[in-house]
């Protein structure tokens, strides 16, 4: 136990006297076991097939679109037209590639931000380092936090800037993917008929695509009008992403969810609804946003690297690796500063004596307890009514939960029109024919917009809609079931010329996803280049190096401290709803455990050897012609 005496000098670190830690952790806990529920995350709902299959449908897409099979052979064959597809078909562009074809159910490119279309979306990362390939476009972002139309915009703009859109197959869904031994080709058929065959195939399938609904029951009876936040329904809420919802002038509208993305959209549809209900199991962190307008010169953008510079430097300050200066001073890298406690050697001069591991986890408890009691008092600083006030308070740990950053989601609840139900962690009860009900009372409503999020704790197979069968025959899902397995999180022994760009497991967990995927495409994009300058047909990792890298992945400490840290956390996507009782279970678990700097340093140092350490060759003959120890002989 920590002693009071040690208890008052970590407080005092902490310039938080006057917390309570133990009442706090109390809270907390309690907060937590009131959330969990048996099913954990079967009850949510898919909407890829099935009953709610019409929750996932395209509302952008042209619905009378046809076009004839396409058969034929590209070099490169990218599977998902997000940033991920986006930026690997960029890199590989650069790399040579004038042969690439991209393919996705989606009527154009963006990925998440072309199916997010609701009022208010945006980045919440800083749009200097979260917007791809702005510095090859020579493009400025409008705002410090981009909005939904910019996202589009921009990623339509990398698409022909790269010449993606001559070859690409939109409004198309993969079916199946087979490895072609004796042509040493991948086969990729589709739902459209087409039969296409590729050198080198790129997964590029996000996990910000899918919408998931709450399993409420009732949920198939109302009769209102019900549509999934991710495919806005302006044809019937009227207006577009500025606003303008007239439809919505005479309606009881209801949201479900409180989370990242209604935290954005709430503000919009309270100014044109007649009434807005907001339905919530558990609050969200909210900090400052303080988006605005950005000059053209918001960002040095003079000289070249100018926005991975920038990347580096935000990724570094969030693993608390000391920079000279703080480019980008947002809420992430305020909080991360704040959250950071003193070292062990700090702790020691402190106290006279070293820390014990109690004391070590208790200071960082508190620091934590105090950046959440300052984002807890905002809410009482904003919000008029102590009652909503105090409903609208998260009680975890940070990052627990995304945290979350808006200018105007508190000051919503202030407006006459906006009533929040908080379901007292539970949920909603039901839904009726006219309703919504919660703790027996019943809430009529017009319109239910599901502010739900996305299918994340899933499987590969069920993220892609479709199986990939490497050599022999075998079929990925069988390949990894006792545990993903793969060399840097990209490439897996047993399917050649296959890569897996994205936020997998066994990468690494960066705040800025689209630093990863660049990091990710890079590498790619060079093994691309030793694969045409060797003349070889096929590669893949060896099985040792497979199982060496796993190895490192599941011994990693920090995978186990990911463990500690959210069980205690309050059930959500990032803990399989408080079930998670392994690293792979969390949403970012499985991960190289140093973290996301030394992951991109690792990956660097592989590609300076020049020697494609833990690869097999195979060259044109169709022969195995070596390892990474071939690579080195031909240099010589």
């Amino acid at each position: 136990m920590v002693e009071d005496i040690a208890k008052a000098v970590l407080l005092r670190l902490a310039d938080a006297e006057g917390l309570n830690p133990d009442l706090l952790k109390d809270r907390y806990v309690a907060e937590r076991n009131r959330r969990i529920v048996p099913t954990g995350n079967g009850q949510y709902t898919p909407t890829v097939e099935g009953a709610f299959a019409n929750f996932g449908r395209d509302p952008w897409a042209d619905p009378n679109f046809q076009r004839d099979a396409v058969l034929g052979h590209s070099e490169v064959i990218v599977a998902g037209a997000g940033f991920g597809g986006l930026v690997s078909a960029a890199r590989l562009r650069e790399a040579g590639c004038n042969d690439i074809r991209v393919i996705d159910e989606a009527g154009d490119f963006g990925g998440t931000w072309y199916w997010n279309r609701y009022p208010g979306a945006m980045c919440d990362i800083e749009a200097h380092i979260y917007l791809p390939l702005i510095e090859e476009l020579g493009y400025a972002p409008k705002h410090r936090y981009s909005y939904a139309p910019e996202m589009l915009d921009v990623s339509q703009r990398a698409g022909r800037h790269y010449g993606l859109y001559e070859q690409a197959l939109f409004q198309t869904s993969i079916l199946d993917v087979r490895w072609l031994e004796s042509e040493k080709h991948w086969l990729v058929e589709t739902n459209r008929g087409d039969r296409l065959t590729c050198d080198i195939l790129v997964m590029a399938c996000g996990r910000q695509s899918l919408p998931k609904l709450p399993g409420i029951p009732g949920i198939d009876r109302f009769k209102g009008h019900a549509f999934h936040s991710s495919r806005w329904d302006y044809a019937y809420t009227g207006g577009d992403f500025h606003g303008g919802m007239t439809g919505l002038a005479d309606k009881r509208v209801a949201v479900i969810g409180t989370g990242a993305t209604a935290i954005q959209l709430i503000p919009e549809v309270a100014k044109d609804a007649k009434e807005l209900l907001v339905f919530q199991r558990t609050p969200s962190s909210v900090g400052v946003r303080a988006n605005r307008d950005t000059p053209p010169d918001y960002a040095d953008r003079s000289r070249p690297g100018w926005q991975r510079e920038r990347r580096y430097n935000f990724q570094s300050i969030i693993s608390n690796i000391p920079q000279d200066q703080d480019l980008v001073g947002d809420g992430w890298t305020d909080f991360t500063r704040k959250i950071k406690p003193p070292t062990p050697i700090e702790l020691a001069e402190q106290l006279g004596r070293q820390p014990t591991p109690e004391e070590l986890k208790l200071v960082a408890e508190i620091f934590d307890y105090r950046v959440m009691n300052e984002l807890r008092g905002r809410i009482d600083d904003i919000v008029a009514d102590p009652e909503t006030a105090e409903l609208l308070k998260p009680w975890y740990r940070w990052f627990c939960k995304r945290p979350c950053f808006h200018d105007g989601y508190l000051e919503t609840f202030n407006r006459l029109n906006v009533r929040l139900i908080d379901t007292g962690g539970l949920g909603v009860e039901r839904i009726s024919e006219t309703g919504i009900v919660v703790d027996g009372v019943e809430y009529p409503i017009d319109c239910l917009i599901f502010a739900t999020g996305f299918e994340a704790n899933i499987s590969y197979k069920r993220l892609t809609g479709f199986e990939v069968y490497g050599r022999g025959g075998l079929a990925l899902g069988d390949h990894w079931t006792g545990g993903v397995r793969t060399l840097h999180g990209m490439m897996t022994d047993g399917f050649p010329n296959l890569f897996m760009v994205g936020g997998n497991q066994q990468t690494t967990a960066a705040v800025n996803a689209v630093h990863l995927i660049d990091e990710q495409a890079e590498h790619v994009a060079y093994i691309y280049r030793r694969f045409k300058e060797l003349g070889l047909r096929q590669i893949e990792p060896t099985s040792d190096a497979v199982d060496d890298y796993v190895h490192i992945i599941r011994s990693s400490p920090a995978n186990a401290a990911l463990v500690d840290f959210y069980k205690d956390c309050t059930p959500g996507y990032y803990n399989a709803e408080g079930k998670a009782t392994r690293s792979e279970d969390i949403f970012f678990g499985g991960r190289y455990g140093d973290g996301p700097i030394p992951f991109f340093r690792m990956l660097q140092a592989w590609r300076a050897t020049g020697q494609m350490e833990g690869l097999t060759l195979g060259d044109y003959t169709g022969e195995h012609v070596g390892s990474g120890d071939y690579v080195s002989n031909i240099i010589s």
